[in-house]
């Protein structure tokens, strides 16, 4: 069974987390696309702390597409530097796990 991966990011609202979320799936890059609203987000950047909130988003693809959707993120998301971290899934239902192989059959 090929590799799937879960890609995590953020965006500055559910509006923008919604949009990278249909054209991921709309490209096949990904089965599906979880956006959850209402994450408190602190970080550090240009050598200010801040707090703001985010949407949190969970992208389930294929592990040979985890670059095409960080690239489509970098290309949609309004963020200098976006959150773009890839997580192996190692277990799960293979059935699932099938459904997003067969669903995120965009190209690399």
């Amino acid at each position: 069974m090929e590799r799937c991966v879960v890609v995590l990011s953020t965006a500055g609202s559910t509006e923008q987390a919604e949009t990278i979320a249909r054209a991921l799936v709309e490209r096949r890059l990904a089965a599906c696309v979880q956006v959850v609203p209402g994450a408190c987000s602190t970080f550090r950047w240009e050598g200010e702390v801040r707090t703001e909130s985010e949407a949190v988003l969970w992208i389930k693809t294929r592990a040979a597409l985890a670059s095409a959707v960080g690239r489509a993120i970098r290309e949609l998301h309004t963020y200098e530097v976006p959150e773009i971290v890839v997580l192996p899934i190692e277990g799960g239902d293979p059935e699932y796990l099938a459904w997003i192989a067969a669903e995120s059959a965009g190209s690399a």
